[in-house]
């Protein structure tokens, strides 16, 4: 899996990572907010894209965004799982890697592209229960920017 940075261009997922602790590092005494989230447009084909964001809470943010395309995904449902299964996929490797960087007080956050509005409210509760049920913290509309913004840039 490949990640793309405005600044630093394609890197690798270990790369993107040590990216992240560096900017960790340049300001280690300021709060930060980990957000993983996920979104798709379907053309021909589905293309996928995951944003993987640090948020230095008050003092700006970096993000980094990782595309992927499939056969076209008719449903809504489907979509929307396949777009949380990617973030939890990722999130579960920055965990890992968190972890052996003795960096596991860094909680992550899953930004979800579904809200109260519109088609994608009769499925806030099955993906929100599928994001808690794997241990994260999960962020819906108009409260997921990782997903609904960031992501989204990248998908068209």
């Amino acid at each position: 899996m490949w990640f793309e940075s405005p600044s630093e261009g394609r890197l690798t997922f270990e790369q993107m990572f040590a990216s992240l602790l560096a900017y960790i590092r340049d300001d280690p005494e300021a709060a930060y907010k980990l957000i993983v989230g996920s979104d798709s447009h379907t053309r021909h084909e589905t293309y996928f894209v995951t944003a993987v964001v640090i948020h230095r809470i008050g003092k700006g943010g970096r993000y980094y965004f990782s595309r992927s395309r499939r056969r076209a995904i008719r449903s809504l449902r489907q979509k929307v799982l396949y777009e949380t299964s990617l973030s939890l996929s990722v999130a579960a490797r920055l965990t890992d890697l968190l972890q052996a960087s003795n960096m596991p007080d860094l909680d992550i956050e899953i930004h979800i592209d579904v809200g109260n509005q519109g088609e994608t409210k009769d499925l806030i509760r099955e993906i929100v229960g599928m994001v808690t049920g794997s241990g994260y913290r999960a962020r819906i509309k108009p409260y997921s920017f990782g997903a609904s913004t960031v992501a989204d840039k990248f998908t068209k």
